[in-house]
């Protein structure tokens, strides 16, 4: 399969697909003209990734999980490990979120929305660092 085949059975783009190969995630083979020839197995990787990527894992925890994929004698504790530590993050993202939402609601909420030049939104941008 050449690169656009690829890329549309995967949903990546070609540039992605491309800079993968460079990363040394994905390893076509190449034709006699130099093109780029990818396997099955290259379109699953590339699958795998694509889904990777969307939940969120960074490229080395892509590149541990794919070895770990290609190792049928993992422990699924080593996946499992990975997964658990991308989640710890992603739910103290959540909370740092909830904090930045709840400070900005409050000082929307404060807001007068009238013409008045007093806005506790600028107030408190303005006091940044002054507790």
């Amino acid at each position: 399969m050449n690169i656009g085949d690829v890329a549309e059975q995967s949903g990546l783009p070609a540039k992605t697909i491309r800079y993968y190969e460079d990363i040394g995630l994905v390893r076509p083979s190449r034709s006699e003209n130099g093109y780029r020839d990818f396997a099955p197995h290259d379109l699953h990787k590339l699958a795998f990734l694509g889904r990777a990527r969307s939940l969120g894992f960074s490229i080395e925890e892509c590149r541990t999980l794919l070895s770990l994929y290609d190792d049928r004698e993992r422990s699924s504790s080593d996946v499992h490990a990975i997964a658990e530590k991308h989640l710890a993050r992603i739910e103290h993202k959540i909370g740092e979120l909830q904090a930045l939402s709840a400070t900005l609601c409050d000082l929307v909420m404060r807001c007068h929305r009238d013409d008045r030049p007093d806005c506790p939104i600028m107030n408190d941008l303005a006091n940044f660092g002054t507790d």
